[in-house]
């Protein structure tokens, strides 16, 4: 958020409702937050234009489109780099942009590099991402895989 930005309550109102639905037409989300379209859609252009709201995207339920496994890598990078090439860590961030079972990709503090969350179709399908792809990247030198076995809360809602 640029410095100096201030959400308001009417502010947070409409990102609340847009969190929930993002579809909503501006006459349902005036109507939700108690201005006229027109306001409410001056309002919603300055959210985006000031980077609050980032983009709209459609969320997909992974099993139903045949990515039933859902796993978190815990992964830790070589720390040795030759002087000429890039870091271990600029190579890795740069492969895991490639690789479309890794959703969601974090730097960590603590004992491990970067968390990963992987989603694919079955145990065969993860099996072939770790050995041909996670471990066989050099700057990869150890992980440690948790599997979900349920997820109890999945939101992509913040709480403003």
């Amino acid at each position: 958020m640029p410095s100096g930005f201030e959400l308001d309550t009417i502010d947070r109102r409409i990102l609340r409702a847009l969190m929930a639905d993002g579809r909503m037409t501006y006459d349902v989300l005036a109507g939700q937050v108690s201005l006229s379209a027109s306001a409410t859609l001056r309002r919603v252009k300055r959210l985006e234009e000031a980077g609050v709201i980032a983009r709209y995207v459609a969320l997909v339920e992974p099993e139903r489109v045949g990515l039933g496994l859902t796993a978190y890598l815990n992964v830790r990078l070589e720390k040795h780099a030759d002087v000429q090439k890039r870091s271990p860590m600029e190579l890795f961030r740069a492969a895991v942009q490639a690789w479309p079972e890794v959703v969601e990709c974090a730097a960590l503090t603590g004992e491990m590099d970067y968390l990963l969350r992987v989603v694919v179709a079955d145990m065969a399908h993860y099996s072939r991402f770790i050995n041909g792809t996670l471990l066989a990247h050099p700057s990869v030198q150890d992980c440690k895989t948790s599997f979900v076995l349920d997820r109890v809360k999945n939101t992509t809602a913040v709480p403003v």
